[in-house]
């Protein structure tokens, strides 16, 4: 089943031009497999930009509607707080040139305690008391974690009672990896300034909460930059909105065809949503996480999907049940693969996949199918800049590499690994015995079922 699964593998497409950043300057690159070409990804056609934009825009993550359109009017401030990690002036300095270039917005860093937007660190578990599930959030109407808890529960907090955007507070762990901190960057400045919605069916898209994308992509920089469309304003309603959208579509896409009639906003199906919230709470992948899996296949298969939702549905399956049912993971994992494979655009999801297939692949002795997988995953996961996917992805090598006799290399993709994982999985994982990567390093000789895997643990 692995080889049919590499027979579909496509290479990767190459990265776009981006400004340096901690990710960029890490030495790992060079190393890498170059990246080539791949089916093309999604098109941004207008007609689909419209639907996505109406339903991003008019509609919360919960499935309430929103009554107006709202966005920050006139140059917006942005105040990174005195405690932020290293790692996060860079990263976000970067991602304020790409707001300004790629969606045009006016947006620029200030000490200033007024700031529109603040963005503040604080304690993971003082984040989660407060929403137990995220990894990051963001608020309006307030500035700063005192603002927040004195506003917390009123309607300054509510996103549906805003006529336009003044002021908003993002907070993000002080105590995870550079990642997880550019990450949060990324997806919670992009929801103060615009979409505040998710949805499962984007395949290029932050607005997603598969959480594949990490960094803001084309798809996402094009919403972004018709949120900010002169044509448009904070007040307006659905119908007024869509009635301006098809203009200001043909302006920034020209490329992208007309947009014919715009359906009204609808929200997700439910059903599917709460399944997959089910499935991927936090906690040990017990049995009530792999019913809520199965029954989100089930309403996704049932829907006729064969897009990004269904295969997402597959792939959270296989990683629930890889313990308790390694054949029905593997199944649920190609069934993943395929559904990836088969839409244009989803060459990171795809290299998700493919890391849990190595793995697969490793422990059933197949050392060349490993290989062959990674291989194809890690120009996909430069490209998408995922340190974290990347450091798994040359762990996984380093350990076929061994089991191929091939000792040298093997240490080498551990070095290499190593350097990713620092930015990936935090400082600690370049320590001598890191918690994350040893302890990774350790699942990974376990899965293989040998001892050599001690090696890669040792190395760090």
């Amino acid at each position: 089943m692995i080889g049919l699964a590499l027979a579909a593998c496509a290479p990767a497409a190459p990265p776009s031009a981006r400004a340096p950043s901690a990710f960029t300057e890490l030495p790992g690159p060079a190393r890498l497999p170059p990246p080539g070409p791949q089916a093309p990804a999604r098109s941004l056609n207008n007609a689909d930009l419209a639907r996505d934009f109406m339903e991003l825009s008019f509609i919360l993550e919960s499935g309430r509607p929103l009554p107006r359109l709202t966005r920050f009017e006139g140059p917006i401030t942005l105040r990174l707080a005195d405690n932020a990690p290293t790692s996060a002036s860079p990263d976000l300095d970067r991602l304020l040139a790409r707001l300004r270039t790629e969606a045009g917005i006016d947006i620029a860093r200030t000490s200033a305690p007024d700031a529109a937007i603040t963005v503040e660190f604080l304690p993971r578990r003082a984040i989660r008391s407060v929403v137990p599930n995220a990894a990051c959030f963001v608020v309006p109407g307030v500035r700063g974690w005192n603002g927040y808890r004195r506003a917390r529960g009123t309607a300054a907090t509510d996103w549906a009672s805003l006529d336009t955007r003044r002021t908003a507070s993002i907070f993000i762990p002080a105590d995870t990896a550079p990642q997880e901190i550019r990450d949060c960057l990324h997806e919670e400045i992009a929801q103060a300034l615009g979409p505040l919605n998710d949805l499962y069916r984007l395949p290029q898209s932050v607005f997603n909460d598969d959480n594949f994308h990490a960094v803001l992509t084309r798809f996402d920089m094009m919403i972004l930059r018709a949120t900010y469309a002169p044509e448009l304003r904070s007040g307006m309603t659905a119908p007024e909105v869509a009635a301006r959208l098809p203009a200001v579509l043909a302006r920034l896409n020209p490329s992208g065809g007309p947009t014919g009639p715009i359906a009204p906003p609808r929200p997700e199906p439910r059903a599917l949503t709460t399944a997959l919230e089910r499935a991927l709470r936090a906690g040990p992948p017990g049995a009530s996480r792999r019913a809520a899996a199965r029954q989100a296949v089930s309403i996704a298969s049932a829907a006729g999907w064969a897009d990004t939702r269904t295969a997402f549905a597959w792939f959270v399956l296989g990683r629930l049940s890889m313990d308790t049912a390694p054949d029905a993971a593997t199944d649920a994992f190609l069934r993943a693969a395929a559904l990836y494979r088969a839409t244009p655009g989803t060459a990171v999801q795809t290299a998700h996949v493919d890391m849990q297939l190595a793995a697969i692949a490793l422990s059933l002795g197949q050392p060349e199918a490993t290989l062959a997988l990674t291989e194809a995953a890690l120009p996909a996961a430069q490209a998408g800049e995922n340190a974290a996917l990347i450091a798994s992805l040359l762990m996984i090598r380093a350990e076929a590499l061994l089991a191929l006799g091939q000792s040298g290399a093997a240490r080498q993709a551990v070095v290499d690994s190593q350097v990713w994982a620092r930015y990936g999985f935090g400082a600690e994982a370049g320590a001598r015995r890191p918690h994350q990567a040893a302890r990774r390093a350790r699942d990974l000789a376990a899965l293989a079922g040998t001892t050599t895997g001690t090696t890669a643990a040792a190395a760090y």
